[in-house]
Formats: structure tokens, sequence, C-alpha cells
């Protein structure tokens, strides 16, 4: 269920309140909610799953990406968010997320080329962002 993009980030589909238990037996330290409110009638909100997280003491960063797309301020949360944590980052299906992640580290300087193998691994496709990923990297 937790698919794993380097040695501290991870991505999953949409999580229930349940699932944070496992989410921290498995080392996570914070999550990352990508996955707007209300977009499926069967979502849990996304004040149920930061209750579980604070039940569990992980640190928990709502950042929902809609069909508006990514913005400046979305990937600056996504990074900050990622510092110093083990963290479990989710959506629909990981995709949104994915690609936060992936603009979030070639913005700290990553190497788009090394993100991109890591989420193409772990099911997902950074191509239609990764022009974007090379700019962000030579900042």
């Amino acid at each position: 269920m937790f698919l794993k993009l380097s040695e501290t980030v991870s991505v999953a589909p949409q999580i229930t309140a349940a699932d944070v238990g496992a989410a921290k037996a498995a080392g996570f330290t914070a999550i990352i909610n990508n996955r707007p409110d209300g977009e499926a009638p069967d979502q849990p909100p996304s004040e149920t799953i930061a209750a579980a997280a604070a039940t569990e003491g992980l640190a928990y960063a709502y950042i929902p990406m809609s069909q508006g797309g990514i913005t400046p301020d979305m990937i600056e949360a996504v990074r900050k968010a990622l510092e110093g944590q083990t963290t479990l980052m989710f959506c629909r299906s990981g995709t949104r997320s994915t690609m936060l992640w992936g603009l979030a580290e070639a913005s700290a300087g990553k190497n788009p080329e090394e993100l991109a193998e890591a989420a193409r691994a772990a099911g997902y496709d950074l191509s239609p962002i990764y022009g974007v990923m090379q700019q962000m990297a030579t900042r």
C-alpha cells in the first residue's frame, strides 16, 4: 500500500483513519494529504485523518491539489513539510502526491532524473512535469 519514493518519503492512494496506525508502525513521522475534501462521497474528510494522525503523534499537513493545478506555494509547503520527517503522502491514486514530491525535491536541488526514476520504480510517471523539474533544479 505504501510505495517508496525515497528513504524518507512514500506515497499511497487514499488512506483512512485506520491506516494511520499502520503508517506509524511502518516508521512514518508525518502524513501529507494532497487530496481536496469532497472529491468523492466515500472519501474521509481531512479532519478525520488529521485527528487520527494527532492521536498517533504524527505531524499532519493538508496541502490539497485540485484541478487548478500546482502552485509555487504548494511546492514550498510540501518541501517544508518534508524537512526532517519520514513522510507518507497521499491523494486519490498517489499521482498528485508523487508530482508534488518531485517538484519539491527538484526545487531543493535534487537530480530530476533520479527523482523520475524513483517515481517510475514506484509506478508513477513524472514526464509531464520533467521539464519544470529540470528548470527548478538548476535555479
